[in-house]
């Protein structure tokens, strides 16, 4: 049977993780051009850098949560064998989904906070207003709801691999020929 404590503690990270997310998409880098009038040059002016936190607060509380998923189940590739069924062929499928899914919400997180960080450091003399790099809206958006996708996916990973795990029941007795008796 699955650990539900495990999957209590792995869906308070993801959910943490979601909540960072949408924060980070809420509080993107938004740039005004502001003129110098002493100097005759325009700039770009930044407001708060929050997101790009948010955004790695993210990035490693969804690690966490598959770091735990992924050791309790040993990445499905150490341990014991599992039972051959649907259980075990759900959990193969499960395991390959998850992965992409927190494959593609880590990018999403992390290619979002180094954008949002970047912040143009120019000025122009002419009259053309500076060019304010900002983030695209909606991409700490898509890394949130990669995020929730994996929470769904990986909890279903580990419930139907603890399934498979628990009814193998490996061949008890002695599947060599016994010669024993003869000598």
């Amino acid at each position: 049977m699955a650990s539900k404590l495990l999957l209590i503690a792995v869906s308070i990270l993801d959910v943490i993780a979601f909540g960072l997310a949408v924060g980070a998409e809420q509080r993107r880098s938004t740039a005004k051009v502001a003129v110098d009038n002493e100097a005759n040059y325009r700039y770009c002016v930044y407001d708060s850098d929050i997101a790009t936190g948010f955004g790695v607060g993210a990035f490693l509380f969804l690690m966490a949560s598959q770091v735990i998923i992924m050791v309790a189940s040993r990445c499905f590739c150490c341990g014991k064998s599992l039972n051959p069924g649907g259980s075990r062929a759900l959990a193969i499928v499960l395991f390959i989904i998850c992965w992409l899914f927190f494959l593609i919400a880590e990018i999403c997180l992390l290619a979002g906070s180094v954008r949002n960080a970047y912040h143009t450091k120019y000025a122009i003399a002419d009259a053309d207003p500076p060019s304010c790099s900002i983030l695209r809206k909606g991409v700490f958006g898509a890394g949130a709801a990669f995020i929730f996708f994996t929470t769904i996916v990986s909890e279903f990973y580990y419930v139907c691999y603890s399934k498979a795990r628990e009814s193998f029941q490996p061949y008890g007795r002695d599947p060599g020929v016994g010669m024993g008796t003869y000598k």
